[in-house]
């Protein structure tokens, strides 16, 4: 079986970073056919995921993600695609929003 393991820090908060977990959990299942559960605790939030060939879960805690999964034999030759689109979706989630500008105003500094 391969394994995947990724973490991510952030400075968001629990509150901020639940509701991006809660985002990430919604884009597993509809892009990923993911049925995902998610547990609130006091210090912070897990997400477990599985679906066939794929198990595991994303921990949040209010300055970090970490996600462990195992994938199957079939999916495991995959790998390095499944580990990259999941970094670029979450890199995306944490990406700090930036508010789009109205043409000829500039930003007071």
């Amino acid at each position: 079986m391969a394994e995947l393991h990724i973490v991510r820090e952030h400075t968001l908060g629990l509150a901020k970073a639940r509701k991006v977990a809660f985002k990430w959990a919604e884009q597993a299942e509809q892009d990923f056919a993911m049925q995902c559960s998610y547990t609130e605790g006091r210090q912070g939030d897990e997400v477990d995921f599985v679906r066939s060939g794929v198990s595991g879960q994303l921990q949040v805690t209010k300055d970090r993600f970490e996600l462990r999964a195992e994938l199957g034999f079939l999916l495991g030759a995959f790998k390095g695609t499944i580990e990259s689109e999941i970094v670029k979706n979450l890199d995306a989630l944490l990406a700090p929003a930036t508010a789009p500008q109205k043409p000829g105003v500039k930003k007071s500094v």
